[in-house]
């Protein structure tokens, strides 16, 4: 078995370890353990895993640390230190997908995706008529500091608490929403797509250094956009606005781990990037 298939599993069993599981979870487990042991192509099964509503929480979680494995710079000396950051976060989004999955939802889940090749496409609804989106957007993000323009993140190098981590990447999030809400109106001056732009940046810098590479997508995805309305590469209809919305809910829910299903707003935010941008999100 490869390394990254044995750190998978050991993250799954530790933060496993730390709850109490009856029978029916612990099959829900033993039948996680063994997709991975026995995928032949396991970025590409995440990737599907992620379109499934009954499996997208917790795939979010292990793409993201297949990610860091296969695709970022793994500094073997700290690698324990990794790991049980990794097992720590794994343990609320194990919890909650084992007291919603059980064998059978799980057994037929997998059987959508080996039938279909992919989970079956979802209607994404305008967020602004989304009372999903609404109890994300509304309930959860605050105004957390009024002047988080002029507060850069200037180390890119050093890791911060993830109070900080928290609090830095939610503070435009309110504001933001307004602005892009404003921009079909043309009311939007330039000056301020670059501010975001260049914070959505740092941001996404932040993301990747803290091994987020979902979030460092979805910020990046919205530096892009917005450097490209500011170059009048991109015509910002509702559709473009609704999809840079989606990252923004993405964002919220993944950072405040909320327990709600967020498939339709990834998907959402996942195609726009790859047909505007070409962004790559397998895992």
């Amino acid at each position: 078995m490869d390394l990254v298939k044995v750190y998978l599993i050991q993250s799954i069993t530790t933060a496993a370890n730390n709850l109490r599981l009856n029978a029916q979870q612990i099959e829900v487990v033993g039948l996680l353990r063994e997709t991975i042991i026995n995928s032949t192509d396991l970025g590409s099964e995440l990737l599907l895993m992620k379109k499934t509503t009954e499996l997208s929480k917790l795939a979010i979680r292990l793409a993201e640390i297949h990610t860091f494995l296969t695709q970022g710079k793994v500094d073997f000396v700290k690698i324990s230190e990794q790991f049980r950051e990794h097992s720590r976060y794994l343990i609320r989004d194990l919890n909650q997908f084992l007291e919603n999955v059980s064998p059978k939802i799980y057994k037929d889940a997998f059987f959508k995706i080996n039938k279909n090749g992919s989970s079956a496409s979802i209607d994404v609804e305008l967020i602004d008529r989304s009372d999903l989106a609404g109890e994300i957007m509304d309930k959860d993000v605050q105004i957390i500091d009024e002047n988080f323009d002029e507060e850069k993140f200037e180390n890119k190098k050093n890791k911060i608490s993830s109070t900080d981590f928290e609090k830095k990447i939610l503070s435009p999030v309110k504001s933001l929403d307004e602005l892009l809400k404003k921009i079909p109106s043309g009311k939007v001056k330039d000056s301020e797509l670059n501010k975001y732009c260049e914070l959505m940046q740092d941001h996404a810098s932040l993301a990747s250094l803290h091994d987020f590479q979902m979030l460092s997508k979805m910020h990046e995805i919205i530096a892009s956009a917005l450097d490209a309305m500011i170059n009048d590469k991109l015509h910002a209809d509702k559709n473009i606005i609704e999809a840079l919305r989606a990252c923004l809910i993405v964002i919220v829910a993944v950072v405040k781990r909320k327990d709600v299903d967020i498939t339709g707003y990834l998907n959402r935010a996942e195609e726009f990037g790859k047909k505007y941008f070409n962004e790559n999100f397998q895992v």
